[in-house]
């Protein structure tokens, strides 16, 4: 099973997530909303997840699939592991953003 791998900009989303849940509908329900990405995150390698490519014209290299309320995008690193490049709101412009969170 490849490890997953949270990358910067994903870490941040994960936080500004956690803290909009929290201001708005408590604790208990923000861990409960963070856990079950990290649970989505880890069904990306048995495909317990449904994956999309990122369509071609958008010259990103990645997938995405959807958690709720968000779109969850990552791509496969050169090692293997399964990288989680950003997690957007579904209201965001959602391929303009990944560009500009992905690392090399």
């Amino acid at each position: 099973m490849a490890n997953i791998r949270v990358q910067a900009a994903a870490s941040h989303r994960l936080d500004e997530i956690y803290r909009y849940t929290r201001d708005r509908w408590g604790e208990e329900q923000a861990d409960r909303y963070v856990e079950g990405l990290f649970r989505a995150f880890e069904g990306i390698d048995t495909h317990a997840v449904l994956s999309k490519p990122v369509p071609a014209e958008f010259e990103v290299d990645g997938f995405y699939f959807r958690h709720e309320r968000h779109i969850v995008y990552w791509r496969r690193l050169t090692n293997g592991d399964i990288g989680i490049v950003t997690i957007l709101h579904e209201r965001m412009h959602q391929f303009d953003r990944f560009r500009e969170d992905r690392e090399p």
